[in-house]
């Protein structure tokens, strides 16, 4: 019988889809997984809430229960009722990025967890049963730098020689007005630079992304600030590679995968000072990290980075490395397993 379950019941492609998925990918040569909910990319094909519960009925060889992880309201829910209700042999872990305190509902349903994973120390401090900090990894399998980033760029067809993109759903927490602030600033003196917004606006926030365009607009820059939605997991890495500049200026950021994925790509950052974005900086080496709301100095940075093709191409190869030794997938995967482990041993 399976030991490892793991849920994804948000049908959206979220950055904790993706976390996820990474880790899934690492896991599934450890254990006898299983998906429940929706499809993730690289992973096993998903079973239902249903399926997930009769297979629980049955604890694993050599083992008094399995576990469920969770990372969602929903997945924790379903989690407890198997647990506590249902009386399956499971025990649950739940991961918390988020760096503030949780609603009284999500914290009611995080102390029924039997382990808790933070993905960083400050997350730590607002959630109780913490067994691990394990920060979030990329998969650096997936994400490599490109052999020519000009013609990876090139046969993207968005035009110019350089590309910069936020990557996020269109939305003020996201700072995506701070990002075409900031490319009002920097594009006029780089006239061979792009900027793509890559994500989609909710109904709620049309408003806010017609704004956004009536502002490009009216400074003549729509030719070179592009929408261009969603972009599909599968497709995504060959667009990061292709990047010679990624810029997130979130308001607040629980983690924030997007710096990571461009830094396993060979491709520097700017951020705003949220989520762990200064653990990623790496002192500079990798991206700037400005302070929050400042559009100015976001463009002053990208434009340092981005000017200096000797410092651009130093930081895109320091941007790999430290993906790659301190931020993997592989990383968070094994930090996990000892959680797992410790759990099953009793520890």
């Amino acid at each position: 019988m399976p030991d490892l379950y793991v849920t994804n019941f948000n049908r959206n492609f979220t950055g904790v889809s993706a976390t996820a998925a990474n880790v899934i990918r690492q896991q599934v040569n450890a254990h006898d997984l299983r998906l429940v909910g929706h499809a993730l990319p690289g992973a096993p094909a998903p079973i239902s809430k249903a399926a997930a519960k009769t297979l629980s009925r049955t604890p694993p060889p050599d083992r008094d229960f399995a576990i469920w992880h969770v990372r969602r309201n929903p997945e924790m829910q379903t989690a407890i009722w198997a647990r506590d209700v249902l009386r399956l042999p499971i025990r649950i872990v739940f991961t918390s990025a988020a760096q503030r305190l949780h609603s009284a509902y999500p914290r009611w349903l995080i102390r029924k967890m039997d382990a808790v994973i933070a993905t960083t120390d400050r997350a730590a401090d607002f959630v109780p049963h913490v067994r691990a900090v394990v920060p979030h990894g990329v998969d650096t399998d997936l994400f490599i730098p490109a052999e020519s980033r000009a013609n990876a760029w090139a046969a993207l067809g968005y035009g110019g020689t350089m590309g910069i993109a936020t990557v996020g759903r269109i939305r003020p927490e996201k700072g995506t007005d701070l990002f075409v602030e900031s490319m009002l600033n920097l594009l006029p003196d780089m006239p061979d630079a792009v900027a793509l917004v890559i994500g989609r606006a909710a109904k709620e926030h049309q408003g806010f992304l017609n704004r956004l365009k009536s502002r490009i607009s009216g400074a003549g820059l729509q030719d070179r600030m592009l929408f261009i939605g969603e972009t599909a997991p599968d497709a995504l890495p060959a667009l990061m590679r292709a990047l010679s500049l990624v810029v997130q200026l979130p308001r607040y950021e629980g983690y924030g995968m997007v710096p990571l994925e461009g830094m396993a790509s060979g491709v520097p950052f700017v951020g705003s000072d949220a989520g762990y974005y200064t653990a990623f900086g790496a002192q500079g080496k990798t991206g700037t990290v400005v302070a929050q709301e400042d559009a100015k100095a976001a463009a002053e940075a990208a434009n340092a980075i981005l000017s200096d093709r000797v410092r651009h191409a130093a930081m895109a190869k320091s941007a790999r490395i430290v993906a790659e030794k301190s931020f993997s997938a592989a990383a968070e995967a094994a930090g996990i397993e000892q959680v797992y482990q410790d759990m099953w041993a009793g520890r």
